[in-house]
């Protein structure tokens, strides 16, 4: 599969996650405040809760609904009540545009 692009960077505002959708799969697209683009997993693990919509705090994307955390390096909630990770996908910078491949996540 080849990645594909999902917006450009200046569409990223930071520590503001953008929600995208590719191939089917909801990711959430953060440009966090040392100018690096991340892409997890838009589902919270513990509810069905776009993390979208959460907030941005260092490193890490936190569910609005029930306030679990998650790692924006690893996926891994930092804390409860979720307790299973969200996947995190590779991102490619091409110029001004941002890629992404749904089917390949990155190495933690």
């Amino acid at each position: 599969m080849t990645a594909t692009r999902v917006c450009s960077l200046s569409e990223l505002e930071q520590d503001t996650p953008k929600r995208v959708v590719v191939k089917k799969v909801p990711i959430a697209v953060v440009l966090d405040s040392n100018g690096e683009v991340h892409a997890i997993g838009d589902t919270c693990t513990h509810g069905d809760i776009s993390l979208a919509e959460g907030f941005v705090e260092g490193d890490s994307l936190e569910c609005w609904a029930h306030g679990s955390a998650f790692s924006l390096r690893t996926g891994h909630p930092l804390n409860l009540p979720a307790y299973e990770p969200v996947p995190v996908y590779a991102v490619q910078i091409d110029g001004d545009d941002v890629l992404i491949d749904p089917n390949v996540t990155k190495e933690v």
